[in-house]
């Protein structure tokens, strides 16, 4: 079983991943847990590049390099997890790419980069899909209180508010089309509340 976490920067959902990592690994499962872009050397490598402030690059470019990054984790990791029959948590799949690149970006039709990220995890698609969701305001709040007012954004969170609100909008119209795969969960709940509806969906897949 793969299961994603997808959001904005803020929204919680790195915190409910690794409360589920926790959780499933207390129960003596075989869990592998990954973030996007990363998981291995060349992906972590790649990361770098992408998020590095003082680097420019052109859109397709960048959706090719986080596309590359993933297809090296599903091929030297997630696929062999999965085999055996673990499971993978992902701290963002190739919805990301989608919401961000496709609609953030506008670098092409997000239908058609839906397509195209299905070839690149080769036709890996997640069992179930969190999507945690707050407003933009919520996000930015949650992100200064965290690291402060001075600290230095990243290439990605340079993009600008209007470049995020596309980004949700694009969740959600994903959420939207795919309504069996995607979880739409309210950010501004409590992390306690928020894990507690995780957990409870978690169990009914599993049992499955």
């Amino acid at each position: 079983m793969i299961i994603s976490f997808e959001g904005i920067d803020g929204s919680g959902k790195s915190t409910q991943a690794k409360l589920l990592l926790e959780k499933l690994q207390s129960e003596g499962r075989s869990v592998l847990y990954v973030r996007e872009p990363g998981g291995t050397d060349v992906s972590e490598r790649i990361r770098s590049v992408l998020l590095d402030p003082d680097v420019q690059m052109d859109p397709f470019t960048e959706m090719l390099l986080f596309s590359a990054a993933r297809s090296e984790l599903v091929r030297t990791k997630i696929r062999d997890v999965l085999a055996s029959g673990g499971i993978v948590i992902c701290d963002r799949f190739f919805d990301s790419t989608v919401a961000y690149q496709g609609g953030g970006r506008q670098l092409a039709d997000p239908l058609w980069l839906n397509d195209f990220q299905r070839s690149v995890t080769g036709g890996i698609v997640p069992d179930r899909t969190y999507l945690v969701r707050v407003d933009l305001s919520v996000a930015r709040e949650r992100l200064e209180s965290r690291f402060g007012q001075d600290e230095a954004e990243d290439r990605m969170e340079q993009a600008g508010a209007a470049f995020f609100q596309r980004v949700i909008e694009t969740y959600d119209h994903l959420a939207n089309a795919e309504p069996n795969r995607f979880l739409v969960l309210d950010g501004a709940l409590p992390i306690e509340s928020l894990q507690r509806q995780i957990s409870e969906d978690v169990e009914h897949l599993l049992a499955r």
